[in-house]
């Protein structure tokens, strides 16, 4: 089985090293006499089951071989997975279940941004410390979580951008799931179209449940908005399942990427492995990763997935680089602080640095949140992604300058001790006062 990097080096020399380290760990571990405990908090099960369970698994694989690297702190790692089963309440009840019952040390997880904040106050309560994967709505900062996902200055902002600078869309319709990643994070958007010079009624926005399955007439509408001969372009929020239903029902509808373009956010090679693909070539996506990424480092972290889940068709996507990026840069804070203590860890995290599978380097910025670079990629007819736009890294960004509450706010934990700053009253504001 191959092997993941535990430092930030190249991962052939990790691969190396990984094999002389293996015969002592076993010796360091036995005087060990408890493993540090790492929570797995992902859906196994319910409507967020079809992107979630790929991070179960790939956090088990990151776990198993840091364990064949010689653990950490010469001690083994323990998996301790839970199913919240897509409901938002018991996210809540299983992260207080793994921090006072199953004593981690820390918790990667969480999808929806919903289960996220379900989360955040038993998370401040405890001193808990979460790893999160996704892309998100940004506004907000606790010091008890960690961002790797983007933030929408590091995806939707510029997908936005891609759309107007090189596709010269004229209407956008804003589809998304009804929760408060979609609708925060489209917010935004309609401020900053407007911006960009673009009218309120040229922009379409509309909400459906999760599991979402009709979308004739949501599609027919979105139609109509090109009526009049302008380019519409879609951006889709919608998150899990649903996608199946809307993808299927534009190509029932007879749209094609030429006609109306889709930017996706929460549509990567997980989801569209379970789908016909043909009918979808040119759609886009924008996250801080792909599969297809042409890197040494991603060949082989590719190689050791397919390795340790025992199937060539796995696919990987931008969550499970996020994972990968945040448990080798604990792993190593850790090892700096010479502690899993969350206090210590927290402030070791600031401006670790991890390589990235696409290339250039990760590094977490004092307000908890990644500098990732930015990929539009294209939809291909076996499912992955022609990458055809990439940024150099951009830092994530906290608080979002296109919302007016929001552009007087400022992150910063290791300055300010804050995670939410008013720069014109020079006070911290209270996160949990956001929820």
């Amino acid at each position: 089985m191959g092997t993941i990097p535990v430092k930030t080096t190249h991962l052939t020399s990790a691969l190396a090293a990984a094999a002389a380290l293996v015969g002592g760990a076993a010796l360091a571990q036995e005087s060990c006499e408890d493993p540090i405990r790492v929570g797995v908090l992902h859906s196994l099960s319910g409507t967020m089951a079809i992107s979630e369970t790929t991070l179960k698994d790939a956090m088990e694989m990151l776990i198993a071989q840091q364990n064949e690297a010689g653990g950490l702190l010469g001690c083994e790692i323990e998996a301790v997975v839970v199913d919240p089963a897509s409901d938002w309440p018991r996210f809540a009840e299983l992260a207080r279940q793994l921090i006072e019952v199953d004593e981690v040390d820390v918790i990667f997880g969480n999808w929806t941004s919903v289960s996220r904040k379900s989360v955040l106050p038993v998370l401040e309560e405890l001193n808990g410390l979460l790893f999160y994967p996704v892309q998100y709505e940004g506004e907000e900062s606790s010091r008890n979580v960690f961002y790797t996902g983007a933030a929408p200055n590091q995806q939707a902002i510029p997908a936005v951008d891609y759309f107007l600078e090189e596709l010269g869309v004229e209407k956008f319709a804003l589809l998304g799931t009804d929760y408060v990643y979609p609708r925060t994070t489209n917010n935004i958007l309609e401020s900053y179209l407007q911006e960009q010079g673009i009218a309120s009624e040229d922009i379409f926005v509309n909400y459906t449940p999760f599991s979402h399955s009709d979308w004739s007439t949501i599609v027919a509408d979105v139609i109509e908005l090109g009526a009049d001969g302008s380019q519409v372009g879609v951006i889709s929020t919608i998150n899990g399942d649903a996608n199946i239903g809307f993808y299927t029902e534009l190509a029932a509808q007879g749209v094609s990427a030429d006609d109306i373009p889709v930017v996706a956010f929460s549509v990567g090679e997980e989801e569209l492995s379970g789908l016909d693909t043909s009918n979808l070539e040119g759609h886009l996506a924008a996250w801080n990763y792909f599969m297809s990424a042409d890197t040494p480092e991603n060949a082989e972290f590719i190689a050791a997935w397919h390795e340790f889940i025992g199937d060539e068709a796995r696919v990987t996507n931008d969550p499970m680089e996020a994972h990968y990026i945040g448990f080798n840069m604990w792993v190593n804070a850790v090892e700096e602080a010479g502690t899993t203590d969350v206090d210590a860890v927290r402030e070791a995290m600031w401006g670790q640095e991890f390589p990235n599978l696409t290339g250039g380097t990760a590094v977490m910025g004092t307000n908890h949140h990644l500098s990732k670079p930015v990929l539009i990629g294209e939809i291909r007819a076996d499912g992955q992604f022609d990458i055809i736009s990439q940024t150099d890294p951009v830092p994530g960004d906290a608080w979002t300058d296109y919302l007016p509450d929001s552009a007087v706010l400022e992150s910063d934990w290791e300055t300010l001790e804050c995670g939410m700053y008013n720069t014109e009253t020079e006070t911290c504001v209270q996160l949990t006062s956001n929820y």
